[in-house]
C-alpha cells in the first residue's frame, strides 16, 4: 500500500482562492459545480422571477390600495417577502455567473480522486465512510456529500485507492485509507 501524505490545504484547480465559502458570490472566484447542480440553481432562479416575485408583486399591489400601510399585514408581509426573493435572485444570479461545469464522468474508470468522485475510505479502526465530492452550492451533507472545499475533500483530491491520507476531524487528525474511487458513467 502506498503512503501518501496529501495535505488539507493542496487543492488548487487553475491557481484559484482555495476558500470558496469566504469570498463573495462576486469575487473573482469559480464556482465549481456539476450540470446537475447548475440546472437546479437556475431552475429555482428562473422559478423565483417568473413564478413566485410576480405572485408576491402582485400580493403587495393589492395590499398597498387598501390604505394605511403602517398597520397592514399583506403589505409589511409581501414587502418583506419581495426583499428576501430579490436577495436570493442577486445571490443565485452571480454564483452562476461564476459557475464552472465539471463533468466528472470524464474520469470515469479512475481510480485518483477529483472533483465528482465518489470516495469509499477506511479510520484505523474499521469505520467506512463514502462521501461525494461537489459544488458549494450543491452538496447535501445529508447525502454524504461534501464540498470540495471541505477539510476531507481537500485531503482526498488527487490521493488514489490504496492510499493513506490524513484527515482533520472535529476529534482531530484521523488516517484514513482509501477504499475505493468511482465517477458516474458517460452519457452515451
Amino acid at each position: 500500500m502506498a503512503k501518501a501524505s496529501v495535505q488539507s490545504d493542496s487543492l488548487s484547480f487553475d491557481g484559484e482562492p482555495k476558500d470558496l465559502a469566504s469570498s463573495p458570490p462576486n469575487a473573482n472566484v469559480k464556482n465549481y459545480i456539476t450540470q446537475a447542480g447548475y440546472d437546479r440553481l437556475r431552475s429555482e432562479l428562473f422559478d423565483l422571477m417568473d413564478n413566485e416575485r410576480p405572485k408576491i408583486v402582485d400580493v403587495v399591489h393589492w395590499a398597498a390600495s387598501n390604505g394605511d400601510r403602517s398597520e397592514n399585514g399583506d403589505y409589511i408581509y409581501g414587502k418583506r417577502r419581495l426583499r428576501e426573493i430579490d436577495r436570493r435572485i442577486r445571490f443565485l444570479t452571480q454564483r452562476l455567473e461564476i459557475a464552472v461545469i465539471v463533468d466528472p464522468s470524464l474520469h470515469h474508470g479512475r481510480d485518483q480522486v477529483f472533483f465528482g468522485a465518489t470516495v469509499l475510505y477506511s479510520d484505523e479502526s474499521g469505520h467506512e465512510t463514502r462521501v461525494t465530492i461537489l459544488g458549494v452550492d450543491e452538496a447535501d451533507s445529508l447525502k454524504g456529500e461534501v464540498t470540495w472545499i471541505s477539510p476531507v475533500a481537500r485531503a482526498l483530491i488527487k490521493a488514489q485507492v490504496g492510499d493513506w491520507v490524513k484527515i482533520m476531524t472535529p476529534q482531530g487528525l484521523s488516517e484514513v485509507e482509501i477504499l475505493e474511487v468511482s465517477y458516474p458513467a458517460p452519457f452515451a
